[in-house]
């Protein structure tokens, strides 16, 4: 029929059937020695020949078999070439057995049918599988140092093999290697050639080939350079994914680590071609870079903002991230962003900030926190050693003193909760890839987890502090409790007195207020901190509305004093606040006034020695 339509109309029917008539009449004498149907020949795509077209030897009768056997290249001299400047010809040209020839991937010349049959050993469907006879043998892998392993397994996987299967256009094996003229990748005339990859892909991905070979990626290809990423490095060989699947290397979560970072992070090419090799650094512990690690494919990769295919240096004005761009390009997620203010550097380690205020705010808080935490710990300890040499006695008649009221102890246990909750879920945000966040970010699916329990805890936090404050105000006893949290002399003359005790100059407990300096210390921090994170949390919550309207170095601001205050609110919770209610040898193991307002003997005889009889509510 094919021969059909190229003859032209009706008269070229007629032209094929005569010969196809005339073929079959030829070959009948054929088949009384040869065991070759006339009727299935006849349905190949040689069907219309004569047996001695193929045979040319084979016309004499008595014939021998050299003489007798088909020649391909009497018809397809071109092909037959091409085969034989390809691996597959010059390794049958070597001798060796095992290399395919025209049979072994087309099938029998008496059953050949042309690739357009789903049945024939070369449509599309099933090249794969032919190819695969040989490419998939572990013994000829060996034999011939075919280092490619399973490629034929990684193509079943691929997005090509399966939009064939879907009966969709796909890349087969002959697409990529091409069919007969199969060359080594390491021949630059090879179709798999690795600067001749992008020109191969672009066969029929023109729209992304031509947007590669402008970018800066592919600029650097066409000039020579063989670590210049082409299409393979990015999207692999065979096993070709999807991005929207969760194991392709260009997946949204995988493109930091499993894609860019294998060029950008790599010292040798960073000092070959001058390259910053900070860049992949930063962008993992920025929140961009913390989000994707945790597997949230909302967040912001590389390709996010610098492009996929088309990715140009900065100082290109079509780059996505150029200068003037990079409102756009940042507006996509945080719209209005950079619009009245300067975004300024994005890829900068939070030790190398730009700008002075960060700087000076991440070393502050550093001196301050070996400096309050290490004062905390010499204090206690002092204390903890001279209780431990000489354990103070506490009267068999001191009984459990009144402490805190209900309203007191519901505003504690709401802030306690909170605060843990705050502090695991945000030391997870900081480090996402330590063993003990792994409830947080294996929970919740594509949701994180994390962000979502950060974010009502803070809000249970304020809760609580408001409830707090309400009762404060309301309450006649809770005022006249607060007003004893003001900082005095008293507080002086206890720290003098505890001083003495420690050094042994003092044989008895210090007189000890009923709200001590310990207590006033703990209260103003919690306020003070509780300001503090809250103001510079929702700087990082609402990063949009703040990247509007401010520039974004109060944004890097805001994440370091968050940060770092949190470390030392944590470190104060454990050094300071256990030492008093848990490990003090005169409440050990725990004083109980969180849960029954009444504080342990030991805490209520030190506080009697300086006010006997008063307790605070």
């Amino acid at each position: 029929m094919r021969l059909a339509r190229k003859s032209g109309g009706w008269w070229g029917l007629v032209i094929a059937c005569g010969l196809q008539g005339s073929a079959l009449a030829a070959a009948e004498p054929c088949h009384e020695c040869h065991d070759v149907p006339a009727e299935a020949l006849q349905q190949t795509v040689h069907g219309f020949l004569e047996c001695v077209d193929c045979h040319a030897g084979a016309a004499a009768v008595p014939h021998e078999s050299p003489e007798a056997q088909a020649r391909c290249e009497t018809c397809h001299d071109e092909v037959t070439a091409a085969f034989a400047r390809g691996v597959h010809g010059r390794a049958r040209a070597s001798g060796v057995v095992e290399a395919p020839g025209c049979a072994d991937c087309h099938g029998s010349i008496h059953a050949l049918l042309p690739s357009s049959d789903p049945r024939s050993a070369t449509h599309a469907r099933r090249i794969g599988a032919t190819c695969g006879r040989c490419h998939s043998d572990p013994a000829l892998a060996e034999k011939f140092g075919i280092l490619v392993a399973r490629p034929l397994e990684a193509y079943a996987a691929s997005v090509h093999a399966r939009a064939l299967e879907e009966g969709k256009p796909g890349a087969t094996c002959s697409d990529c290697h091409d069919s007969h003229e199969i060359l080594p990748p390491s021949d630059p005339e090879s179709s798999i050639f690795r600067l001749r990859v992008p020109e191969t892909c672009g066969g029929c991905h023109r729209e992304v080939s031509e947007a590669y070979r402008q970018s800066v990626h592919g600029r650097a290809a066409a000039r020579g350079l063989r670590e210049a990423p082409v299409c393979t490095d990015c999207h692999g060989e065979h096993r070709i994914l999807s991005p929207r699947d969760p194991a392709s290397p260009v997946y949204a979560t995988n493109i930091p680590k499993r894609t860019c970072e294998r060029c950008h992070a790599d010292v040798r090419l960073a000092e070959k071609y001058d390259i910053p090799a900070d860049r992949v650094p930063a962008y993992e512990e920025s929140y961009h870079g913390l989000a994707v690690e945790t597997g949230v494919v909302t967040a912001a990769n590389c390709a996010s903002c610098h492009g996929i295919h088309d990715i140009l240096p900065s100082s290109d004005p079509r780059s996505h991230v150029h200068p003037d761009n990079l409102a756009a390009t940042c507006g996509r997620c945080h719209p209005g962003a950079g619009q009245r203010f300067e975004l300024g550097p994005v890829h900068v380690l939070q030790e190398a900030s730009a700008h002075p205020l960060v700087r000076g705010a991440r070393m502050i808080y550093r001196v301050l926190i070996v400096f309050v935490i290490g004062a905390m710990i010499l204090h206690n300890g002092l204390d903890l050693l001279r209780k431990l040499l000489r354990r103070p006695s506490v009267p068999a008649t001191v009984r459990a003193a009144g402490r805190m009221s209900p309203g007191f102890r519901l505003a504690h246990a709401g802030i306690a909760l909170s605060f843990v909750a705050l502090a695991y879920s945000g030391f997870a945000l900081t480090y996402p890839e330590q063993w003990w966040t792994r409830p947080l970010t294996r929970w919740g699916g594509t949701t994180d987890m994390r962000g979502l329990v950060h974010r009502v805890a803070a809000v249970a936090l304020l809760i609580s502090l408001l409830g707090h404050a309400l009762h404060a105000v309301s309450s006649r006893r809770a005022r006249r409790c607060i007003a004893r949290m003001r900082p005095g002399r008293e507080d002086l003359r206890e720290l003098r007195e505890r001083i003495a005790y420690w050094l042994g100059r003092r044989a008895s407990l210090p007189r000890t207020p009923v709200v001590g300096y310990p207590e006033k210390i703990e209260y103003i921090a919690l306020w003070w901190g509780s300001a503090i994170m809250a103001a510079t949390g929702f700087v990082l919550w609402f990063e949009t509305a703040a990247l509007r309207w401010f520039p974004k170095w109060i944004t890097d601001l805001a994440t370091v004093v968050h940060f770092y205050e949190a470390v030392l609110a944590s470190l104060a919770i454990v050094v300071w606040h256990f030492y008093f209610v848990i490990f003090d040898p005169l409440v050990y193991p725990m004083d109980p006034a969180w849960l029954t307002g009444r504080s342990a003997p030991g805490r209520a005889h030190e506080r009697r020695q300086a006010e006997p009889g008063v307790e605070a509510r």
